[in-house]
């Protein structure tokens, strides 16, 4: 009933969105979980709150993905609340629309600060934890690192990037350590439900509707939890939009 009992997970932007729902599945799942927040102090401690009513472990740490110093703070401090670590999730991301020819240095280089650079020094810190457990690495792509979006280029190539890291980390880690991939497509959340961009979105779609953050919690926790022999894969979940 517990796949992931006496278990150790660290969530990377886990205080809200989807990263909260990978988080709950976690828990859900038997494992004790670490999330990082940024600025979502707040809502990091209304999401460790639903962990402990889960009857798990539950620890926020404020991390930011793109400072290595805090990186390293964060992934000491998740291994010596809970004495071990078996699974990380990188969903710390930034998303941003802006047409490419306007697309300043600074907004390129924040973009794969958080989106490439920081899954990279994650796991990088975890990997010793990660190796004695024979643990999990499980990236959030985005179907705009499969597919190009014009006003996203930056993004867009951020997350192809993390596709091909994910690759590169599975080659390199293995056979200790799993590394795979979840990539979303269009993910409506609570406040853009009925929006005319989730209605567009959803018209396009072969299934006919919209993913939701659940839907992607459950894809992280396949790849947690039962996918032993997969490794350097990424998983679209998209309702098939990107066919």
């Amino acid at each position: 009933m517990f796949p992931l009992a006496r278990q150790s997970a660290l969530v990377t932007g886990g205080a809200r969105r989807i990263g909260r729902a990978i988080a709950l599945a976690l828990a859900a799942a038997g494992a004790d979980v670490t999330i990082t927040y940024r600025t979502s102090a707040d809502d990091a401690v209304e999401t460790i709150d639903a962990i402990e009513q889960l009857g798990r472990r539950g620890f926020a740490a404020e991390c930011n993905v793109r400072s290595e110093s805090s990186v390293r703070d964060a992934v000491a401090a998740a291994v010596a609340r809970h004495g071990r670590l078996d699974v990380l999730v990188n969903n710390a991301g930034v998303y941003e629309s802006t047409p490419l020819d306007q697309i300043s240095i600074a907004q390129w280089d924040a973009i794969f600060e958080t989106n490439t650079r920081g899954p990279f020094l994650v796991a990088r810190e975890a990997l010793p934890h990660l190796r004695a457990a024979r643990g999990r690495v499980i990236n959030i792509g985005s179907l705009g690192g499969i597919r190009p979006w014009a006003t996203h280029a930056h993004y867009c190539a951020s997350k192809a990037g993390l596709h091909m890291l994910t690759q590169a980390m599975a080659k390199a880690w293995a056979p200790e350590v799993a590394v795979n991939c979840v990539a979303p497509g269009w993910i409506e959340m609570e406040e853009e439900k009925r929006s005319t961009d989730a209605e567009r979105f959803a018209a396009k779609t072969p299934l006919q509707c919209n993913g939701t953050a659940d839907d992607v919690a459950r894809a992280v926790l396949y790849l947690a939890t039962s996918a032993s022999f997969i490794t350097g894969q990424i998983l679209t979940v998209d309702g098939g939009l990107g066919l």
